[in-house]
């Protein structure tokens, strides 16, 4: 009896086998949504060179240009087509300190916006390098969370340096997204 359902057994196998024989042959599509650390740091580059763009920009067009490349800078960047982003800028007081609209970030960044009238544009600095230093990188499949340093030089060569921390999240196309963004500047003692 044992022998009789292996052969049966056997015998499905063989015709399903052949069956699905087109299915196997093809190649399946796989999706890897795990961040790297190159990832990161081309993101954070991309970030730095983007603020830079906006002051040149700012500088050679005005607020209007400035504003378009911002706003592209944020949908590039920026995970607010998927939700709310926790973005606290460094010079935000209360009670707009936070930015979980792409409208009050946009606003940080250029100014210009009446819902927003303490900013005037973090951005328009007229900012020419920006160099991250990151204390540290975690890596967690789809999310990536850096905390660090991030040192901005202006066109006379004045350096501000920020405390930084990003969460990243790969979306559904394989995007590394700005979900979390953190800046303050360094606690001084009085």
């Amino acid at each position: 009896m044992k022998s009789k359902t292996m052969l049966a057994l056997a015998a499905v196998t063989l015709t399903a086998g052949a069956a699905w024989a087109p299915l196997a042959a093809a190649k399946p599509p796989v999706a890897n949504f795990a961040v790297t650390e190159a990832e990161v740091l081309a993101a954070q580059k991309a970030w730095g060179d983007a603020l830079v763009q906006i002051s040149k920009d700012f500088e050679s067009g005005g607020r209007a240009k400035a504003t378009a490349t911002a706003s592209a800078v944020l949908d590039a960047a920026y995970g607010y087509k998927h939700g709310p982003v926790l973005f606290k800028p460094t010079l935000t007081v209360a009670p707009q300190t936070f930015r979980h609209t792409q409208e009050g970030a946009l606003a940080y960044f250029v100014g210009g916006n009446k819902a927003f009238p303490k900013d005037d544009g973090f951005a328009l600095k007229g900012w020419r390098a920006v160099e991250v230093a990151n204390d540290a990188i975690i890596l967690e499949g789809d999310v990536a969370m850096t905390q660090g340093n991030v040192t901005l030089t202006n066109a006379k060569g004045e350096k501000t340096t920020v405390d930084k921390t990003w969460v990243y999240r790969k979306d559904d196309e394989g995007k590394l997204r700005i979900v979390v963004h953190h800046s303050s500047l360094p606690f001084s003692p009085k």
